[in-house]
């Protein structure tokens, strides 16, 4: 019997209070599918999932299901940027899984959708999803266009940047503003939004081909309606979560990541999605499959196209078509096929045609004569050969700190820096803005972890720094707060333990010498004063420092942040809520 119906036979209270929703008769009997999205006012990723919704409800209809709409949208870390606010941002993932848990699991459902969109509200929906473990078909929101000269957001820091350092006017600013978002959809790089649209399919809980479709197309409108009648399905077959997403399921969307040149917010993501289905997934899964990977993928910030031509050249299905020689084809997936069965499908379904009429149509739009292969690179000529990530350890950062080294220039890959420890990211910006750092500082901001303050996006900073002629081959930035996916030059985040932790980040102090290896994934402290001392020197420096340090007094003393400051793991573990009995 279904759960819908077990429940009937047990609440009197529930057929009438269906009713009383618009509910008819003849639905009570029918599968009851839960149908939850991030769609609100808040940001151009969630305006629109109303209409998907709509179309996942068709669905279910004439899948002979029916669906109840929930809500619990998601907010923008781009609106928050520079502000207080985006301390709320990694947070709120655990929030909407909260929420999802709290909502599936009131009223048991026999099967679920799950639409968004964006950087917290996928991997939030994604790690709800598998906490009820209801068959589930995710629905990803798509990207939006791009604007005028290819105009994209994440350029919108850089502008911001030379206006501050007086390159452009105000003018000029001002177009970017009023150009980089034209509509709906995420935002169209390859940023942490992206990234996890990608994932979702990678994962096998998406429908093939359905990650970034343009969100003002009407493919998007279909693949909805398709999703819905596939969780109608899924609701009598019973097929859940846990019995398709396994470990490899994992390895394939690890692979997948490298070969995008993914966001490095994923290394946060995955892992916490992986825990809530009882696989254990963490920084060094990344490091090992990223090594020797192809990355293939020229879609900014990385490479040269907005993200919007990613499904012209095939989306996900055509990356996976280039390394599945490294791909555990036999996975299980929300279609009921395995891996190699869908891609088999899509070849000869006319997928690839589609996709080419998209593009045809785009290069007319836009005045190009881009190819399959200019966005999507063929394995036999990748734009690099080791991954996009690196997990960088040493006597810095114990339990690692990660670097997206297809965006940091080959300078930085070996160097000794000085360095400039600064407690928040409102003092390094407006030292990095102000040229009082130097070329060949290792800029520090820290207390920006997790247990900190909530462990937000250092963005501004990074892209003063990428953006800057003078530093942006010449300075590092490491922190042990995060990046956008948008984030571009030397930049190291996720350093752990963190400093309010008391990780050896926190005992940082003016002159320090910095080594960073890219190649050999070390970060250390190799010196004192600017001199260089051996390690056990090092040892016996920090041992002294750390008699004297203390944790900064609590920031946020009750709420959401007090909750998620107390329980956050370790940012290398995924930074979900720890609960220990």
């Amino acid at each position: 019997m279904l759960a819908s119906q077990k429940l009937r036979a047990l609440s009197p209270e529930l057929d009438p209070l269906r009713l009383g929703t618009g509910w008819t008769p003849e639905e009570l009997s029918l599968p009851q599918v839960f149908v939850e999205s991030t769609f609100g006012d808040s940001h151009p990723g969630s305006c629109h999932l109303d209409r998907l919704t709509n179309a996942v409800l068709r669905g279910i209809r004439d899948g002979g299901g029916r669906g109840a709409r929930y809500f619990c949208t998601d907010m923008c870390d781009g609106e928050s940027q520079g502000t207080d606010g985006i301390n709320y941002s990694l947070a709120s993932r655990e929030m909407i899984a909260n929420m999802i848990e709290i909502q599936a699991n009131a009223t048991p459902f026999d099967a679920g959708v799950f639409i968004a969109s964006c950087d917290k509200g996928l991997p939030g929906n994604l790690m709800g999803l598998a906490r009820v473990n209801i068959p589930s078909v995710v629905v990803c929101g798509g990207t939006m266009s791009a604007g005028p000269e290819l105009l994209t957001l994440e350029q919108l820091g850089m502008y911001s940047a030379r206006f501050e350092r007086g390159e452009i006017d105000a003018a000029h600013l001002e177009w970017a503003k009023r150009n980089a978002c034209p509509g709906c959809g995420a935002c169209s790089f390859i940023g942490t939004a992206s990234t996890m649209q990608i994932m979702a399919e990678a994962l096998g809980l998406a429908l093939p081909g359905s990650a970034l479709l343009p969100a003002s197309g009407t493919d998007i409108d279909d693949l909805a309606y398709r999703a819905g009648r596939r969780a109608a399905e899924l609701a009598r077959e019973g097929v859940r979560p846990r019995d398709i997403v396994t470990r490899e399921s994992f390895e394939n969307a690890i692979m997948v990541h490298a070969a995008i040149s993914g966001s490095t917010n994923a290394l946060l993501h995955l892992p916490a999605i992986a825990h809530e289905l009882g696989v254990e997934l963490d920084g060094d899964d990344f490091d090992r499959l990223h090594r020797g990977a192809r990355w293939l993928l020229d879609i900014r910030p990385a490479g040269r196209w907005p993200a919007e031509f990613f499904g012209y050249a095939g989306g996900v299905p055509a990356i996976m078509e280039e390394i599945k020689d490294a791909l555990h084809l036999d996975a299980l997936t929300v279609t009921g096929r395995t891996l190699g069965e869908n891609l088999a499908e899509l070849r000869s379904s006319g997928y690839y045609d589609r996709c080419r009429e998209l593009l045809e149509d785009a290069n007319r739009r836009y005045g190009l004569s881009l190819t399959r292969e200019d966005i999507i690179r063929p394995a036999s000529r990748p734009l690099g050969t080791d991954g996009s990530i690196a997990v960088l350890r040493g006597s810095l950062a114990p339990e690692g700190a990660v670097i997206k080294h297809t965006a940091c220039p080959r300078e930085m890959f070996r160097a000794v820096l000085r360095a400039r420890p600064f407690d928040s990211e409102e003092e390094c910006l407006d030292a990095v803005l102000h040229h009082r750092v130097d070329k060949g500082d290792a800029v520090f901001i820290r207390y920006e972890g997790p247990k900190a303050s909530g462990m937000p996006e250092m963005f501004y900073t990074s892209e003063a720094i990428s953006s800057d002629a003078e530093f942006g081959r010449s300075i590092a930035l490491i922190t042990d707060g995060r990046f956008s996916g948008a984030s571009t030059g030397p930049v190291i985040g996720h350093v752990s333990p963190e400093a309010q932790a008391g990780g050896p980040i926190a005992l940082v102090e003016d002159g320090d010498l910095i080594e960073i290896d890219i190649p050999a994934r070390r970060l250390a402290i190799v010196g004192v004063g600017g001199e260089r001392r051996s390690a056990e020197e090092i040892g016996a420096v920090l041992a002294e420092r750390r008699k004297r340090w203390r944790p900064k007094p609590r920031k946020y003393k009750s709420g959401a942040l007090r909750l998620f400051g107390e329980h956050a793991a370790s940012p290398m573990k995924g930074a979900y809520l720890e609960f220990r009995d």
